[in-house]
């Protein structure tokens, strides 16, 4: 990369602007951090009691103290505390209807309001935490070999439509968005989700980068989809990672960044519509390779022991070879080298999709 490409890099890592649509940023500037959300629900159990204590000093007259007949400020904090607790040792009791009715019209209500508080408190902040800590690191525990999307907009929900199409287990799907409401989607699908900002190194390894098949990038903005293939392949050097830009200019940079594929759907898109003017059906045939509900696949293999030294137009599984890829050049189907495969060669080859060899592992 150029000097001035690493700095606009950089400062896109440092600002972390990763975000998911436009009032996504909106409320999450507003949101209450988890302490604050904490110190918000025990101070408003503590207002109502001190409601329920201002309730009670004032009709302190209502109640009747057993020990000493006195009813004092103390003894209405502790009549409050024991009264919203259920506790109830009937030193201390109600005796005028006036009173009797507050205690159920008024304190009835405040000490439900009270005990759900707790109740949800301790839920969000122990129960809730410890179970979603435990079902993570049971996940973790078996994420090996998966497919990795970053970014659950159009093209990632798309991507993970096919793939599961494909026959991809969703269980070996992870998804991460900055957008709850997106995932919804994804966790519908049985894939595996996470809400969090996948420029961020702990988010990565998180969800296992390193033990994933393939990681795929689709952030919405061709900056944050370079910085998040940066962040991967630091973190996983071998991990093949394929990004969505839209900007030409972005293309080299992307593979500057480590991106072993780079897919412009904007050109895509041209090549259709060029297709388009040369014949009717050509666009068609093209969408029809593309989608795994076509007459016909793409598949992309390395070949088996049995195929070495023989020619691409000779594979057994009843495919048409297209591509050699050998030793970082590629073939034609036409060319002299493509009738003598060799060991590690890897081809491209057209199966129709009702061929099982055209249908994803399933893992």
């Amino acid at each position: 990369m150029t000097e001035q490409q690493l700095d606009r890099v950089a400062h896109a890592k440092d600002t972390r602007h990763y975000r998911g649509p436009q009032f996504k940023p909106l409320r999450r500037a507003v949101k209450v951090p988890v302490w604050g959300d904490f110190f918000i629900r025990i101070g408003l159990a503590l207002a109502l009691v001190f409601f329920v204590v201002i309730i009670h000093w004032l009709d302190r007259g209502g109640l009747v103290d057993s020990v000493d007949g006195e009813v004092s400020f103390s003894d209405i904090v502790y009549f409050t505390m024991i009264s919203i607790t259920t506790t109830g040792f009937g030193d201390i009791a109600p005796v005028t209807d006036r009173a009797r009715m507050i205690e159920a019209i008024i304190v009835t209500p405040i000490r439900f309001a009270v005990f759900f508080i707790f109740v949800g408190t301790a839920y969000n902040f122990i129960i809730k935490r410890s179970w979603e800590k435990w079902r993570m690191e049971r996940i973790q525990e078996n994420l090996a070999d998966h497919i990795v999307v970053l970014g659950f907009g159009i093209s990632g929900s798309e991507s993970v439509h096919e793939l599961i199409e494909r026959g991809i287990n969703p269980s070996h799907i992870v998804v991460v968005d900055p957008s709850e409401e997106r995932l919804v989607e994804a966790e519908k699908l049985g894939c595996n989700v996470m809400a969090a900002d996948a420029t961020r190194d702990s988010t990565l390894e998180a969800v296992r980068i390193r033990n994933a098949q393939r990681v795929l990038v689709s952030a919405g903005r061709d900056d944050t989809s370079i910085l998040i293939v940066l962040t991967v392949r630091a973190l996983a050097r071998d991990v093949p990672i394929s990004v969505v830009v839209r900007a030409d200019d972005n293309e080299a940079l992307a593979r500057q960044a480590g991106a072993n594929t780079v897919i412009n759907p904007v050109r895509f898109t041209g090549l259709l519509l060029a297709g388009s003017a040369r014949g009717a059906h050509i666009a068609d045939y093209l969408a029809d390779l593309a989608s795994v509900s076509g007459r016909v696949q793409l598949v992309e293999r390395m070949i088996t022991q049995e195929e070495c030294g023989s020619s691409i137009d000779q594979l057994p599984g009843g495919g048409r070879g297209l591509r050699v890829y050998r030793d970082g050049q590629t073939f034609g189907f036409w060319e002299d080298e493509c009738k003598n495969l060799q060991a590690g060669d890897i081809i491209v080859e057209i199966v129709p999709a009702e061929n099982g060899s055209g249908k994803g592992d399933g893992h």
